[in-house]
């Protein structure tokens, strides 16, 4: 009894060890990459320039992560999937509303400066559901006692990639508007005054946060995209407001027979009008980026049988196709941590964000919001939304409430001339202690995982 009760103790012992190593040594290969990363572009040596860094950037928006998009999208999509994958990009929204709650906890709890309220939301509820995902998933299946099965790296990337699309909407439209700067902060010109912006497109000295991981994006510019453009539709704050926004001309329409009365009753609502407006300033034709593009087409041709046969497959006639853009979208994981090291090398910048409400948003993203996570998860499992068996599904909906805030924060920032330093001593940090964070993480969801 006491033999068996030994060896049952050490097999457990050892069994635990194993989980612990499987679950580590995936993380610990992106460390070594990002350690790398930041060697070569620490400031003091430089072996690589800042310029080769967002180069290599652009390359993994534009080339290798739509052709890993394409690729594994492509392959593993249909009608079927789609009706059973829909909770991943509902657990994307889901996601984002618990960060949003936490955020404005954080706020009420740390009292970060007014100006700076809705930046501590946004920071606190959008995370990285793409690039870190799919380096994370990719690497976890690298390891050889990997937990979840045959076809792991091809199915845990189509998970990822399938929730692509809603973050990118979401960065176009809450995001975008959630990071205009505070009207109360903003400085009104009268009219007429130009004001002569600095547009440094091609600026190498640009920190390399800027364009990180969505290159391009200050090439995005609208007319109001530095203004508190919402709040001076809504509050009218200045004269200059009401000649930007002018109200309909209700003696224009309708027949010159029609009562006043009958054409206010006709007319759209000054609220109405006022959304239309900021609907119309809302860049959503930037959504169409490579990724969008790549996704899209991976689900159009992935849907349509005849398609598929014709793209994907040992025996397709653009086979050869395919597997060269495999062969282009290996290269993706190691190029995004590479760009993680030398964003990091930068360091971080000066902040008045204030050490208690970094904290706050630090502690409420990495650490309480994987907890709401498992709980949103576990329901959702109980109610049957979920792929039944697969832990890979699981494993991809977790890692959604377990990453730090979007690097893509930094450039829209930077795009709305907003918290920009704060931005990027934000993600310094963030992505320095989320080292520890998704290590412990890991652990508990391959633990947990492991009796699916």
């Amino acid at each position: 009894m006491i033999r068996f009760l030994s060896e049952l103790y050490v097999n457990s012992f050892k069994s635990s060890g194993e989980n612990l190593a499987t679950a580590i040594v995936p993380l610990m290969k992106l460390i070594s990459l990002t350690i790398m990363g930041l060697i070569l572009a620490h400031p003091s040596k430089q072996i690589i320039p800042r310029a080769t860094f967002k180069l290599l950037s652009k390359l993994v928006f534009v080339l290798f992560l739509p052709c890993l998009i394409f690729t594994e999208l492509g392959e593993n999509i249909t009608l079927e999937n789609i009706a059973r994958w829909w909770f991943i990009p509902f657990n994307v929204l889901i996601s984002t509303a618990l960060g949003c709650l936490l955020g404005w906890l954080v706020v009420a709890v740390c009292r970060p400066p007014p100006q700076l309220n809705r930046f501590t939301i946004i920071m606190t509820a959008f995370g990285n559901t793409g690039n870190l995902s799919i380096a994370i998933v990719g690497s976890v299946c690298h390891t050889k006692d990997s937990p979840f099965g045959p076809h792991c790296h091809s199915r845990g990337v189509a998970y990822v990639s399938f929730a692509q699309w809603v973050a990118v909407i979401l960065v176009y439209t809450l995001v975008y508007h959630m990071m205009e700067p505070p009207m109360q902060y903003y400085e009104i010109v009268e009219e007429g005054v130009e004001i002569e912006e600095q547009r440094p497109s091609n600026d190498v000295s640009r920190p390399l946060l800027v364009e990180a991981e969505w290159p391009g994006m200050e090439e995005k510019e609208t007319a109001h995209c530095k203004t508190p453009f919402i709040a001076r539709v809504f509050n009218s704050i200045s004269g200059g407001s009401q000649t930007n926004f002018p109200d309909v001309d209700l003696n224009a329409e309708g027949n010159g027979g029609d009562s006043p009365r009958s054409l206010n009753c006709l007319a759209e609502p000054r609220v109405v009008r006022r959304m239309r407006t900021v609907a119309e300033q809302t860049p959503l034709q930037h959504i169409l980026q490579p990724p969008t593009i790549a996704s899209l087409l991976a689900i159009i041709i992935g849907t349509v049988p005849q398609l598929k046969a014709f793209v994907f497959g040992y025996d397709a006639p653009l086979s050869f196709v395919t597997d060269s853009l495999e062969i282009l979208a290996g290269a993706m994981v190691p190029s995004v941590m590479l760009i993680l090291g030398g964003m990091l090398s930068e360091g971080p910048n000066d902040s008045t964000l204030g050490l208690r409400t970094t904290i706050g948003i630090t502690v409420a993203r990495l650490l309480v919001l994987p907890l709401f996570g498992l709980g949103v998860v576990a329901l959702a499992d109980k109610l049957h939304f979920l792929v039944d068996g697969d832990a890979m599904y699981r494993f991809v909906l977790l890692l959604q409430y377990t990453t730090p805030s979007a690097i893509l924060l930094g450039a829209i920032a930077s795009l709305r001339g907003y918290a920009v330093k704060e931005a990027s001593a934000l993600l310094f940090w963030q992505h320095v202690l989320a080292l520890a964070s998704l290590s412990l993480y890991i652990v508990v969801y391959f633990k947990l995982l492991t009796y699916i």
